[in-house]
């Protein structure tokens, strides 16, 4: 059974507690929050201020903070000390990797790789053996209204093999196009670990449903 990462992005900002204590109540294992600064990608979404409160509403829940940002090492303290329980940056990001991967760990918070669309996989696989988990994007990042790409599914079945063969059990996360009945299947199929689905989830009719519908997969 793969685990549930609810994307904050697709919740309503308006009741975005209330929203994350639904789908955590439906059996979500963490939630998955976004940050965009403008650079790295297009788009800008939220930051520390909105990762502190929401923490401090759902002091229970996991926090999988997700930088989309240019210099991930600069901002991993604040972060950490904002309620973060995983930070995953991605290898496409100015800052040195192995040196953010070090400042998260000091932090004793897990350390993600995120990887994507159009960067190999094979790209995480020198620090495989230092990370929590590892996020492949199946569509570009800071861009919505894209269709899932298939070829990331041949993403995770190598890193899922690659993490097997070492005898790890690093987390295989996927995040972007992930739905229900189609694409979140497969992934689990290919060997993700963890599903991040966003409109999917919070921009279903019944918010508690679907987040229990995707724990069934």
């Amino acid at each position: 059974m793969a685990k549930v990462s609810p994307s904050v992005l697709s919740a309503d900002f308006a009741k975005l507690g209330e929203d994350c204590r639904k789908v955590l109540d439906a059996g979500a294992d963490m939630i998955h929050f976004d940050v965009m600064d403008g650079d790295f990608v297009d788009n800008i979404s939220i930051g520390i201020p909105v990762l502190q409160c929401l923490k401090a509403a759902l002091p229970d829940a996991y926090m999988d903070v997700h930088l989309m940002i240019t210099d991930p090492l600069r901002y991993v303290k604040e972060f950490a000390d904002a309620g973060a329980d995983c930070i995953s940056f991605h290898v496409e990001a100015a800052s040195d990797i192995l040196a953010t991967i070090a400042a998260i760990d000091a932090l004793q918070k897990d350390a993600g790789l995120v990887v994507n669309p159009n960067t190999p996989v094979e790209s995480a696989f020198p620090y495989l053996d230092d990370l929590a988990l590892v996020l492949v994007m199946g569509v570009v990042p800071g861009h919505g209204g894209q269709a899932f790409r298939p070829e990331t599914l041949d993403k995770i079945r190598a890193l899922r093999s690659e993490c097997d063969r070492r005898g790890l059990s690093t987390d295989i996360s996927v995040d972007g196009g992930v739905k229900l009945s189609t694409t979140a299947p497969q992934c689990v199929e290919a060997g993700a670990t963890i599903l991040v689905a966003g409109s999917a989830i919070f921009g279903a009719d019944d918010i508690a449903a679907a987040g229990a519908e995707f724990k069934k997969i």
